[in-house]
């Protein structure tokens, strides 16, 4: 028999559709997964019809992060070397989905614990169901906050609140997060998916050239001096200006209609 796919990933109308698949591990990561997804984003790194991507988890968890089962120090043998894991695997997912051109939505449907909180936090705009919880749960393994997890929290976060989440490992619910700004929006549940949908969509429909320089600029924003910035905010500009994407804004809001953007 074969076995279930461990991403699912699905296009319509421009947004790849890419949903974890490991329901009875609730999502946790092994090999086969974190290839299945890298092989999703190159996709839509590549594939022109791809003008979104939406990340979600099937079940009731978003992802519980690394399976451990294959790491249980009482099978004997020698010690596994994370550092390995997060070169192989982690590092290059996150910094795949920062540096994709085109927006990337995860819709947070469950728990989302340790790695799996920290590969939600890169994606672009986060929406979470209200009984979703992040848990950096790390702490509890004696663990580093990895998958960006220590950058991502302490530049939304803050210092403060990013050590209290990373040493206690206390669970935060998807409205708590949504409040402190380290999510778009929290939804009541029946709501995630429609919702997450619908933005994933508009996005694909939108002037994903434009998009993309977006992302560059704000990443870039956290490292800048304004000078920088503002030098950086030219050049980008000026590359929009010159793309298809703005000729047919332009035009639409002239003649009065709904514009027709290709990504150029």
């Amino acid at each position: 028999m074969t076995s279930p796919a461990t991403v699912i990933a699905h296009l319509q109308g421009g947004v790849l559709e890419l949903t974890l698949n490991r329901p009875e591990k609730l999502n946790s990561f092994n090999a086969d997964m974190h290839h299945a997804l890298r092989a999703g984003l190159d996709r839509a790194a590549q594939d022109s019809a791809v003008r979104a991507v939406l990340l979600t988890g099937s079940g009731r968890a978003f992802s519980a992060g690394q399976d451990l089962g294959d790491r249980d120090p009482r099978k004997g043998g020698p010690k596994p070397d994370l550092g390995q894991t997060i070169g192989d695997f982690y590092a290059p997912l996150i910094r795949t989905i920062r540096a994709l051109d085109k927006p990337v939505i995860a819709a947070v449907n469950g728990v989302a614990a340790g790695a799996g909180a920290n590969i939600a936090l890169a994606c672009d705009i986060v929406l979470a169901a209200q009984s979703a919880r992040f848990i950096q749960a790390f702490a509890k393994l004696g663990l580093v906050p990895d998958a960006g997890g220590s950058w991502a929290l302490t530049r939304l976060l803050g210092e403060a609140r990013a050590k209290a989440l990373a040493l206690t490992a206390e669970p935060l619910s998807a409205q708590q997060a949504a409040d402190w700004g380290l999510i778009w929006k929290a939804l009541p549940d029946e709501a995630l998916m429609d919702e997450a949908r619908a933005l994933a969509q508009r996005m694909a429909e939108g002037p994903t050239f434009g998009f993309g320089l977006t992302k560059q600029a704000i990443h870039a924003a956290s490292v800048n001096s304004l000078d920088d910035q503002l030098e950086l905010e030219q050049d980008f500009q000026r590359r929009a200006g010159f793309s298809e994407d703005y000729a047919e804004g332009v035009t639409a809001f002239l003649e009065k209609r709904q514009p027709r953007f290709q990504g150029k």
